[in-house]
């Protein structure tokens, strides 16, 4: 799971803070926001109730809302709705690992072997979670099919070398197949890496309340033994722990060693470019953010603050495409929605400039569908347009500016 979640907390030009998140409180993005910070923090009731709250508001967010509505459910045991959720998002957008793992999951849960090996195959190829092979292996082990449960529980643990389950299940395998060494052998590691897992829980606990009550100095010694550059799970365990409690600059070494440790998770990129762009280190925060948005283009929470980044560091040019992807994927995020219109302003300025109406045209007619109350491209939509001389064009956007001005 993602540790941080990008908030700009930037208001925009003219607006009044207070009357917009009363807005926001009532839209579907005002529940969405909600539902997904109680489903990070494990809060399933709350998170349901907000999803469903978007949904009746909007039934065509199926993956906004509808996809971790039916996460919610899954972690609350309610199976069949879980299933009807995930059924529905399926039959809009097709096969998608994501929800090929949660079906799969559920298919392994109930005892439908066949339909769960033929779900978690086809999230596999392309795995949303490094613990598809531990399923993929449980479910061989638990059809009989003992060659192929090897082949992908040792997968699982070239992806996981600190799973406990993943040892535990290999130890039953090995006793089923008669090898009795081995099976020992696997039992012994799981019981070892269930111990180390529950020194980390204890560890993590007595971070979080050294953080609640002492100053930073005296925390970081008891967070500390949380720095294993050995244990991703440790690191992230930390570096959230920090970030939960503002202190973003201790974040930063356990969220790159973790960066480093598993350099292909575009959640392990996010958390580092984040906690820089929290820091206000954008060219630091540039490359990991990249990195996670190449990996995860369709997610608004990665493109979201790598295209803040671009705009901070004044390449406006890939600013403009990142906040393009970001805005088509939540066009009612504010912050996003300025960014992007002042990106456009500036591209139209430069295109304009170089005698390029066509490409300001396009930029400009961008920074108004963005910022649909801002007045500014409609004034120089006009002046553009009186350049071409498409007179009554122009006038019409003037007065479409000066409306807007009034209000």
């Amino acid at each position: 799971m993602i540790a941080l979640s990008p908030t700009f907390g930037v208001q925009a030009q003219g607006q009044d803070q207070p009357s917009a998140a009363r807005s926001l409180a009532g839209s579907p993005e005002g529940h969405l926001a909600r539902g997904h910070e109680a489903l990070k923090n494990n809060r399933y009731q709350e998170a349901e109730r907000e999803f469903r709250a978007a949904l009746a508001l909007d039934p065509r967010l199926t993956v906004r809302a509808r996809f971790p509505l039916a996460v919610t459910l899954f972690n609350l045991q309610e199976r069949e709705e879980a299933r009807k959720q995930f059924e529905a998002v399926r039959s809009e957008t097709g096969d998608d690992p994501n929800v090929n793992y949660y079906l799969g999951r559920l298919d392994l849960m109930e005892g439908h072997l066949d339909s769960a090996l033929r779900n978690l195959a086809l999230a596999s190829s392309n795995p949303p979670f490094s613990d598809v092979p531990y399923y993929l292996g449980y479910a061989y082990l638990k059809k009989g099919d003992f060659d192929s449960a090897e082949k992908w529980l040792k997968k699982a643990t070239e992806l996981a070398p600190r799973d406990a389950r993943v040892q535990q299940r290999l130890g039953l395998l090995y006793r089923a197949m008669g090898r009795p060494e081995e099976s020992e052998k696997a039992f012994a590691l799981s019981s070892e890496l269930h111990q180390q897992d529950v020194q980390a829980t204890e560890q993590a606990l007595a971070c979080g309340r050294s953080l609640d009550t002492q100053p930073l100095a005296e925390a970081r010694q008891a967070c500390q033994k949380l720095l294993d550059p050995d244990d991703v799970g440790k690191l992230v365990s930390l570096g959230v722990l920090y970030g939960q409690h503002g202190d973003y600059a201790e974040a930063l070494e356990p969220f790159r060693l973790a960066a480093e440790a598993d350099a292909d998770s575009y959640e392990m990129q996010y958390n580092l470019g984040l906690t820089y762009f929290r820091l206000k280190r954008y060219a630091e925060a540039r490359g990991p953010l990249e990195k996670a948005v190449a990996l995860r283009p369709d997610v608004f929470e990665v493109n979201a603050p790598l295209g803040a980044v671009l705009y901070a560091l004044g390449d406006d040019a890939a600013a403009y495409r990142v906040l393009d992807r970001a805005h088509r994927q939540n066009p009612e995020n504010s912050d996003v929605s300025r960014l992007l219109s002042q990106a456009a302003l500036v591209l139209a300025q430069r295109s304009v400039e170089r005698k390029e109406a066509s490409q300001a045209r396009e930029y400009l007619v961008k920074a108004a569908q963005a910022r649909p109350s801002d007045p500014e491209p409609h004034r120089r939509l006009a002046d553009l347009d009186d350049s071409t001389g498409a007179h009554a064009e122009a006038q019409r956007e003037r007065e479409q500016a000066d409306r807007l001005s009034s209000h």
